[in-house]
């Protein structure tokens, strides 16, 4: 839901609330178990650390998350990688155990979240591969989103303007009207210089207290009905 520019208070003041809450994924709305790649490097025989170093090596992070190569020359390309520590079938059955789970959705950032839609457009801004939508339908989150922005559909990626950007035009709100939250302090720093107002995502408390801050939650529309 979105309110027009010229929407009134009750009170007779001009409605000064966000009109759209900017959201990140991961770190955010999503978390990862502490032993989600650990596992799947023991039950390889793989050292500790070597599919986050060869998955989220920059270059080749960027390729994937910009849409350059889709989300399975992605993962192959990690497998390859992997290789390099022992045979190809170890490294694929690494690969192929730590790309079964989705995630896990963070219930608490979930509930505020349908609070702030009461209000408010719900926009997911991420950077993700083109396995994102598959994501969001296994963990449930597609009905609890006004609309998705994801990089590698965009092509670009997080802290560029371009995709905060792509997301005011996704929400159809002027950057001053809307509420960027990240987990990341260089996003966060990208949204305040292009005039987005922004929240480091630390605690759901602090979310919690950035959402009413900025009107989403907490005032006389978010009542509970009865």
């Amino acid at each position: 839901m979105a309110f027009p520019a010229a929407y009134v208070a009750p009170w007779g003041m001009p409605d000064a609330r966000a009109r759209a809450l900017l959201l990140d994924l991961d770190g955010v709305l999503r978390r990862w178990p502490a032993d989600h790649a650990s596992r799947a490097e023991r039950a390889a025989g793989l050292p500790a650390g070597a599919i986050h170093a060869a998955a989220f090596e920059p270059a080749l992070l960027r390729r994937a998350v910009t849409g350059a190569i889709d989300d399975a020359a992605w993962r192959s390309e990690v497998a390859l990688r992997l290789s390099h520590h022992g045979p190809i079938w170890s490294a694929l059955q690494a690969v192929t155990a730590w790309s079964a789970s989705p995630g896990v959705v963070d219930e608490r950032v979930r509930a505020l979240v349908a609070r702030a839609r009461r209000t408010a457009r719900v926009v997911l801004v991420t950077n993700a591969t083109d396995r994102l939508d598959r994501d969001l339908r296994a963990l449930g989150l597609s009905a609890d989103l006004d609309a998705v922005v994801n990089s590698s559909a965009v092509g670009c990626a997080k802290p560029d303007p371009c995709l905060l950007r792509a997301a005011l035009a996704a929400a159809d709100v002027s950057a001053g009207r809307a509420l960027f939250v990240d987990d990341t302090a260089a996003n966060v720093a990208a949204a305040v210089a292009i005039g987005v107002p922004a929240h480091r995502f630390v605690d759901v408390a602090g979310l919690r207290a950035a959402l009413v801050e900025h009107g989403l939650v907490g005032g006389w529309l978010d009542r509970d009905p009865g």
